[in-house]
């Protein structure tokens, strides 16, 4: 009786103290200014990244062998975080170009990770659409998406770990191993909702003109999605995002709303230079 009493005690102070770690672990997001509960410091979402960077790889056959063509992918990357306001964010970023020329996707992982595959870039016809791409998901690590669903998810397996002592006077071995290991399956099957779909567009909005790059990229990419979706290859994107034609016409009402009189003609689209280094090679 006096086990099952400390076991209990036990328990419950492992409930609590993922309580009060979880509503009381509030920080100040520097690039979007938000307030957000997350447990994780940067520093770990890039070591998570890394930890599930090689699955991806084995998942999506390996990079692309062309160089040229990653470094341009290289190039329009950190043209978006050089010189838009991303470059607050803390984290390393990261630009893959994956193999597979089946596969219709994009997405990142928390701490700076982003991959495009072959398939979407031979969509593609400019570089502004890429820029829509590598924006997007750039979005998506510098709001800590992918940190605050982790987060939540934390909590849930304290939750579970305090019930657990609760119940067994056996200790959990490797626990921090199997913590990471759920962390990174939770990571590689993360489907991102309707809210952090439209932060991460706007996100990329934001990004993709601070860097000269025009709006309508995004857009565009947006339709070429919404046109695959009838092809016998459908995309894996719409299984990590959310239907693109509900946020084709959100985006119109943005760039009109920031541009009544037109799209700037410094904002570029690039599609030369896209067609000059893409086409050619795909």
């Amino acid at each position: 009786m006096n086990r099952l009493l400390i076991r209990l005690g036990i328990g419950l102070l492992f409930t609590i103290f993922a309580l009060l770690n979880y509503w009381g672990n509030v920080s100040e997001n520097p690039v979007t200014g938000e307030m957000q509960r997350i447990q994780i410091s940067p520093r770990q979402e890039r070591v998570l990244g890394l930890e599930s960077r090689e699955q991806i790889f084995r998942q999506y056959g390996g990079l692309y062998p062309d160089r040229s063509l990653q470094a341009y992918v290289d190039k329009v990357g950190d043209r978006l975080i050089e010189n838009s306001s991303a470059s607050k964010s803390p984290y390393p970023f990261n630009f893959y170009l994956l193999r597979d020329t089946i596969t219709i996707n994009a997405f990142a992982l928390p701490g700076g990770q982003i991959f495009i595959t072959t398939a979407l870039l031979s969509r593609l016809t400019s570089e502004a659409q890429l820029a829509g791409v590598l924006g997007h998901e750039i979005g998506h690590v510098v709001a800590r998406h992918g940190a605050e669903h982790l987060s939540k998810q934390q909590l849930g397996l304290a939750l579970v770990n305090a019930v657990g002592v609760a119940a067994s006077d056996r200790p959990e071995t490797s626990r921090q191993a199997a913590i990471l290991a759920q962390a990174v399956n939770e990571i590689l099957t993360l489907k991102y909702g309707r809210d952090d779909e439209l932060e991460s567009d706007l996100l990329g909005f934001r990004f993709m003109v601070e860097a000269g790059y025009s709006p309508m990229g995004l857009v565009e990419l947006m339709n070429i999605l919404a046109s695959a979706r009838g092809d016998s290859q459908l995309p894996e994107f719409f299984s990590t995002h959310p239907n693109p034609k509900n946020r084709i016409e959100k985006l119109k009402q943005i760039i009109a709303k920031n541009y009544p009189s037109g799209i700037p003609r410094e904002l570029e689209e690039g599609t030369e230079t896209f067609n000059q280094v893409v086409s050619p090679r795909l």
